[in-house]
C-alpha cells in the first residue's frame, strides 16, 4: 500500500549534468532505483486570486503549507490521482496524501463534497481556509527515484526539465511551459526522517554543493507575475479589464476557468 501521511526533512540541490553523473557512480553501492521508473511528475497547485499560499511561502514563515493534485499520467476525471496537503513546519516536512477520482478531488478542495476519513478532513479543513481557491498552475518535471534498501525512509529524486504552464492547467493535457531551471541543471531533494548518511555528506562537501531554497511553485507564480507584468506594460489596461479583476470577479472566475480546464465543468 503506498504511505499516505509523511514526516521527514528535505533538502535540496541545484547539480550540473557532470556533478549529477559523479553522483550516479557513488550512489550505485548505496541506493536502488524506484520500481516505477523514471516518470513524469504532473502537480495542480491551487490557491486564491491573490495567490495567497505562493506569497506566504515566499516569506519562509515558521509554517506554511500548499495544496496540490498529483499524478504520473495524464489522467481524466474518473482517474484515480493523488490530493495533497503538504505543510512544513520549522524546517520539518509533513505530508497528508489521499487517492480519489480527479473530479472527487477537486469537488472536495472546493468545498463541494463531504470528506471521508481523516486524511480528507484534514485536508479539506485547509482548503476551506482560504476564499476563492481554485486550480492555479500546472508543474511538471521528469523525475527518477531511489531509496535506500537499508532504510526505505530515506529517498533521492533527480527533477529534469522543470517546468510549468498557467494557461491549460490541466492533468489530462500538454505538460510543457516556461522553464524553471536550466537545461543543464538537475533538481536534486534529499528525504529523511533524521540524518543524511555520512557518504552523501561527503560528496556534496566535495564538490562543493550546497543547499539552497527552491519552490517550485514558488518559482512559478513568479515567472507567470514576470510575464503579466511584461505584457501590462506593453499595452494599456481598460476600465472593462479593471472592473473585471475585482475580487468578488476573480473568485467566480477562477472557479469556473479551473474547473473547465481539468475537464470537470
Amino acid at each position: 500500500m503506498a504511505q499516505m501521511v509523511f514526516r521527514r526533512y528535505e533538502a535540496k540541490y541545484q547539480l550540473t549534468d557532470a556533478q549529477r553523473e559523479r553522483l550516479a557512480r557513488t550512489m550505485a553501492t548505496h541506493m536502488a532505483p524506484d520500481e516505477h521508473g523514471p516518470s513524469t511528475v504532473r502537480n495542480v497547485y491551487y490557491d486564491t486570486p491573490s495567490h495567497l499560499l505562493a506569497r506566504r511561502s515566499a516569506e519562509h514563515p515558521r509554517y506554511k503549507e500548499k495544496l496540490r493534485i498529483r499524478s504520473y499520467a495524464p489522467v481524466g476525471r474518473d482517474d484515480p490521482v493523488f490530493l495533497e496537503l503538504k505543510k512544513k513546519c520549522a524546517g520539518i516536512v509533513y505530508k497528508r496524501r489521499c487517492t480519489l477520482s480527479l473530479a472527487d478531488a477537486h469537488a472536495l478542495l472546493m468545498g463541494e463534497r463531504g470528506a471521508q476519513g481523516q486524511i480528507e478532513r484534514e485536508i479539506a479543513f485547509s482548503a476551506g481556509r482560504y476564499e476563492g481557491l481554485a486550480p492555479a498552475m500546472l508543474v511538471a518535471y521528469d523525475r527518477e527515484a531511489f531509496y535506500a534498501p537499508d532504510d526505505h525512509e530515506f529517498r533521492m529524486t533527480f527533477d529534469r526539465a522543470v517546468r510549468c504552464r498557467w494557461d491549460d492547467v490541466s492533468l489530462g493535457g500538454p505538460t510543457d511551459g516556461h522553464a524553471l531551471i536550466p537545461p543543464d541543471r538537475s533538481l536534486l531533494e534529499v528525504k529523511c526522517a533524521s540524518g543524511m548518511p555520512l557518504w552523501l555528506v561527503g560528496f556534496l562537501s566535495e564538490e562543493g554543493i550546497r543547499k539552497g531554497r527552491f519552490s517550485k511553485y514558488g518559482a512559478a507564480v513568479a515567472g507567470q507575475l514576470a510575464a503579466c507584468r511584461r505584457v501590462d506594460a506593453e499595452r494599456p489596461v481598460t476600465v472593462g479589464e479593471v472592473s473585471r479583476r475585482t475580487p468578488e470577479n476573480l473568485r467566480v472566475g477562477r472557479r469556473l476557468v479551473g474547473a473547465q480546464a481539468l475537464g470537470l465543468a
